[in-house]
């Protein structure tokens, strides 16, 4: 009995300490851009925090309504298509702020109906919530200039371990 009480109070404590945060964040982050892949956008909702803002060239949205509407083309069927994936987790040493960082592809059309490419950087910050998941609290992107380097492409393109 002794020796089953010592093995689950291992398991207990390894599995606590095996929990690491950079990978969580990391995960959230796959998460949140897969669900925008799929056009679910009740899904994409579930990440973004209730205090969120999400600021881009049209200015500010704040909440999960307003930048849901402001998202709603890339989950429309015939809508751009977007993916991303974080270059670099940073999670502050309380554990309670992470940043993520880190390139996105949007594939759309132009006015002839030609594949447009685009590119960019993406900046997430994520909270951890009282029952222990990461919501985004902030989000910003930007344009890039130029074609992306090899390691953006490779990293858009690398399976996912999440």
């Amino acid at each position: 009995m002794k020796i089953f009480a010592i093995a689950i109070a291992f398991v207990l404590f390894t599995s606590t300490v095996a929990a690491d945060p950079v990978s969580e964040v990391r995960c959230r982050e796959i998460g949140f851009s897969k669900a925008a892949e799929r056009r679910d956008l009740d899904a994409f909702v579930a990440f973004i925090d209730d205090d969120a803002r999400f600021a881009g060239s049209t200015g500010v949205r704040r909440g999960p309504v307003e930048i849901a509407a402001a998202w709603n083309v890339f989950f429309e069927g015939d809508g751009p298509s977007i993916r991303w994936r974080p270059r670099f987790v940073e999670v502050l040493q309380d554990g309670k702020l992470a940043l993520t960082r880190g390139p996105y592809r949007m594939l759309d059309k132009d006015a002839e109906g030609n594949r447009v490419e685009l590119w960019g950087t993406f900046n997430s910050v994520w909270r951890k919530q009282p029952d222990g998941s990461w919501r985004v609290v902030f989000d910003a992107g930007s344009p890039g200039v130029g074609e992306p380097d090899d390691e953006s492409r490779a990293i858009l393109e690398a399976e996912d371990d999440c």
